[in-house]
Formats: structure tokens, sequence, C-alpha cells
């Protein structure tokens, strides 16, 4: 626990990985855009040259002409756009996947309304992933190193 805490590493690797994550959505527009984000992994790590050509993947099953049984994947709340394919090949913008991956690290609410992102947070009971790990700063602590004029006093 002492090295993991030293060398940042406490709760990373496989076994302390967790398989799924969780967090609030806003709307459609925020859903539409996290879809493409789970789709496109393969393609992100390297592993393909389009995320369609990833056969463990939702896309490609989606993408088959009749969906094999057993049906794996449930139908979305919303329908899929146009040419999802290509959209998914096109890699999000760096404010789309900073606020992304904040979500999907802390399981704060995604969304682009702060009201609703706190409310959210609020009704649910997971303030403290919208605030910042470990204990706030003492707004009047002392900066060091501390001089003192006493030689044996550091």
């Amino acid at each position: 626990m002492r090295d993991h805490t030293h060398y940042h590493t406490s709760g990373e690797g496989h076994v302390y990985q967790g398989r799924y994550r969780s967090f609030p959505i806003q709307d459609d527009a925020h859903f539409c855009t996290v879809c493409p984000y789970v789709e496109r992994y393969a393609l992100r790590a390297g592993l393909v040259a389009s995320a369609e050509q990833w056969r463990w993947g939702s896309l490609w099953r989606w993408l088959q002409p009749p969906e094999p049984d057993p049906k794996l994947l449930s139908p979305w709340p919303i329908a899929r756009f146009p040419n999802w394919g290509k959209r998914v090949n096109v890699a999000l913008s760096e404010k789309e996947l900073s606020a992304l991956r904040r979500s999907v690290a802390r399981g704060c609410p995604l969304g682009d309304d702060p009201a609703w992102v706190e409310s959210a947070a609020r009704r649910l009971g997971i303030e403290s992933t919208l605030r910042n790990r470990g204990r706030p700063r003492e707004k009047n602590a002392p900066q060091y190193p501390i001089k003192s004029p006493d030689p044996f006093v550091r």
C-alpha cells in the first residue's frame, strides 16, 4: 500500500480496474458523444484501421445484416444518426474528450449546464465527484520552507 501510494499507482491495473462505468448523462446529444467514444476504443488503441473492423465491439455487431442470435445488444433509447460508422471514426474534440474522461474517471454527471450537473449530483448523492480529490488546502497555511532565525529549528 505504501509503495502504491508513493508511486501513485494505487487502484491501477487489471486487478483494481472497474469493468463498467456508470455516470448520469444530461441529454441525447451527450449520449451521442459517449457512444462513439465507447465504440471507437479499438481504433483509438491502434488495434484496427476503422472502428467497424473490431469484431468484438458493438459497432461491428450492429452493422451485421440481421443481428445474430442470441441478441446480445439492447436497443438504444434513441435512433442512431445516419452514417453512424463514419461518425464513430471521427475523433472527438479535445473539450469533449476531456469532459468525457473526467466523467468516466470520477463518475460525475456529464453535461454542459453547470446547474444541471450540480443538481444531478445532489439528487443522486454524488457531490463528492465534483470536488477535487484529496484534502482541501488551508487558506492561511504557511508556505514552506520556513526560515527560522534559530539555526536548530527547521
